[in-house]
């Protein structure tokens, strides 16, 4: 019997008689909701659906593939997954054009940034990050007691890549992340290769971490990705993940590229069983499904079109996005704009200051934006 996405996702993880209550509402994003804010919970209690566009998830979840993959690897659960590891390595540096030994494994992307931190930061070698951008690495160095130096964004909401160059001196780690997450701006390659230049030029010491988690939904024909610049900069390393494009986020593989050296700084703190034997088959076989890869960008391009021009025409501003989500000028509080729409079942983005009048949505279907604007329209008005 054929197993369809969203049927597979609200039966995996779920045994024995539990697999036979959950809501008829949940699907490929509906598990995570349960560990999700007090708001989520109460209405999962209360068997009421919450559409979920606030973790840049894909809303399809896995492709049929990774489905069968995993389907298919339920026996190799009893064992445990380290050793089947070069096999994912090896598809990964196959699609991408490297060699198995300049990719590295993590659970999730974000297994990678906090080794990144750990492996290059320490309390003489601060961290460098844009602010508003993706968190995990200034909140680790935080934690770990280590300093960070935040870089406002530039009036256009950009990065401001020359003022993380000034910083960039005496930094153990710069942070870039490009699309930036959450505005979804996108540095072109040209500006991008000149930015690397001038933090290594900065800085005998300082490694530069490219975080390219939404890289497969770029449009934008200026950018390309800093893949290439591995094979000659060892002090430059890129993060990607399964959990974007390809529908696998709560299956937790990420994978970095890098020059050996480089990778084995932070391949020797990781957890060498963090990513499962499932998430290892999905991953392998989503590698092997370009052309399904290529119509999900095309429906996130069509959903997210449908969404930014929704906003405009209402009157407001929305930040060109080359990402899943799209950031957009509220003109109000979104912490109560947050509120008022979960009321009305639908999640959006988390506050990211100081950006506190804008609101972070993720692009669901289409069908799922036309029913998120009707109550965004409700709630704005």
């Amino acid at each position: 019997m054929a197993v369809s996405r969203r049927a597979f996702v609200r039966a995996i993880g779920v045994g024995g008689a539990g697999a036979l209550t959950l809501p008829a509402w949940v699907g490929a994003r509906g598990l995570e909701a349960a560990t999700a804010s007090p708001a989520e919970a109460a209405r999962i209690a209360q068997g009421r659906a919450i559409l979920r566009l606030h973790s840049n998830e894909n809303p399809n979840g896995p492709i049929p593939a990774a489905i069968r993959a995993m389907t298919g690897a339920f026996h190799t659960a009893a064992h445990y997954p380290a050793s089947t590891e070069g096999a994912v390595r090896t598809a990964i540096a196959a699609a991408h054009g490297v060699r198995p030994d300049q990719v590295m494994l993590g659970s999730g992307s974000g297994e990678i940034l906090r080794l990144a931190v750990q492996a290059f930061c320490s309390p003489t070698r601060h961290l460098v990050t844009a602010n508003p951008s993706f968190e995990t690495p200034a909140t680790y160095a935080r934690t770990l007691g280590l300093p960070v130096r935040e870089v406002p964004l530039d009036a256009g909401l950009a990065i401001d890549l020359d003022r993380m160059v000034r910083e960039s001196r005496g930094a153990g780690l710069v942070f870039f992340c490009n699309p930036n997450n959450p505005t979804g701006h996108v540095h072109g390659k040209e500006r991008v290769d000149t930015f690397v230049r001038a933090v290594l030029a900065a800085d005998p010491e300082v490694v530069i971490l490219v975080d390219e988690a939404y890289h497969e939904f770029v449009d934008d024909p200026s950018y390309a990705s800093t893949l290439p610049l591995i094979a000659t900069q060892p002090r430059v390393f890129i993060s990607r993940t399964f959990s974007k494009i390809y529908g696998l986020a709560g299956m937790r593989v990420g994978y970095a590229f890098g020059q050996p050296a480089t990778l084995g700084r932070m391949d020797r703190l990781r957890l060498s069983n963090g990513v499962g034997a499932l998430a290892q088959a999905a991953a392998i076989a989503s590698l092997g499904e370009p052309a399904q890869m290529r119509r999900e960008q095309e429906l996130n391009r069509e959903a997210r079109a449908f969404t930014a021009r929704w906003f405009t025409d209402a009157g407001y501003t929305v930040v060109p996005s080359q990402a899943n989500f799209v950031l957009v000028d509220i003109r109000r509080d979104c912490r109560q704009f947050r509120d008022a729409c979960l009321t009305q079942g639908v999640a959006v983005g988390r506050p990211f200051p100081p950006l506190t009048n804008h609101t972070r949505i993720s692009i669901g279907t289409m069908d799922e934006m036309r029913q998120a604007v009707d109550v965004v329209r409700r709630v704005l008005a």
